[in-house]
């Protein structure tokens, strides 16, 4: 029997940065979404292992060590699972994509055996994504982002169009350029009106480090969505559109260096 999962893209239609904790963490505020594509995981009962192929898989610097491994390390299980992951998503990119495959380990697990009582805090010793990518829909994100709030969820099946300049940019430094402003909480409301009026904090202290994103940006909003913006800390941009035709139109329209992926949002 093999098992098949999709490893949700993450974006963050909105990221505030309310300030940094004593612990070297920063405090959050953020709205989660997940696009319908992303990596593929497949498994099967034998020994724990992992194997990564696809265009990205050469970006993750010891695949025995990557968040797949973890995940499976971090669960009791009764069996062992051979996991391949099929790497779509940029590495360092602002998507998620470690934490989006350890999300489909754990719910891998969870159809094979169930998760434990637990199993909130196991993920997030993996990583401050990875408990909203177990459940990979649209939420807030408190804290680091680990601690789930509801959000009336008014965008599922949104064209949305991915865009990368195939830079990788390090979490770490973008954070460590952010100027320590509190611009404000995340706006009330269903997730439509969120998304519209909220911002990503790290979007200059990004484009600080990575120029290009501007560029991304600007690309995009020229193909009139009705919301362009960086995920996470960059350097993946999204654009929101009205109907499929033009998301798709403005996929075309982006320089072919870039790398693009379109989809919905779950």
């Amino acid at each position: 029997m093999v098992m098949l999962e999709t490893a949700y893209a993450k974006i963050n239609l909105a990221l505030h940065v309310r300030r940094r904790r004593e612990d070297g963490y920063h405090e959050l505020e953020t709205l989660f979404a997940f696009v319908d594509a992303g990596d593929v995981l497949s498994a099967a009962p034998a020994a724990d292992s992992v194997t990564t192929l696809g265009e990205f898989a050469g970006g993750l610097d010891n695949p025995f060590d990557n968040l797949v491994a973890r995940a499976l390390n971090a669960l009791p299980r009764p069996h062992g699972l051979a996991v391949t992951l099929e790497k779509n998503l940029p590495v360092a990119a602002g998507l998620g994509g470690g934490s989006a495959d350890a999300g489909a380990v754990f719910r891998m697990v969870e159809a094979l055996h169930g998760l434990p009582d637990d199993w909130q805090a196991r993920a997030a010793k993996l990583g401050a994504d990875v408990p909203a990518c177990v459940l990979s829909r649209t939420h807030i994100g408190l804290g680091t982002g680990t601690e789930q709030v509801e959000v009336e969820d008014d965008l599922a099946g949104t064209p949305v169009l991915l865009v990368n300049p195939r830079l990788p940019l390090s979490t770490g430094p973008v954070f460590k350029a952010w100027d320590g402003e509190d611009r404000g909480p995340l706006p009330e409301g269903p997730a439509s009106a969120i998304a519209r009026e909220g911002r990503n904090d790290l979007e200059a202290p990004a484009i600080s480090l990575c120029p290009v994103i501007a560029e991304v940006l600007a690309a995009l909003q020229a193909t009139a969505p009705w919301l362009a913006r960086m995920s996470g800390s960059g350097a993946t941009c999204f654009a929101l559109y009205d109907t499929p035709e033009a998301r798709d139109a403005a996929a075309a329209a982006m320089p072919s260096g870039w790398w693009t992926m379109a989809g919905r949002l779950r």
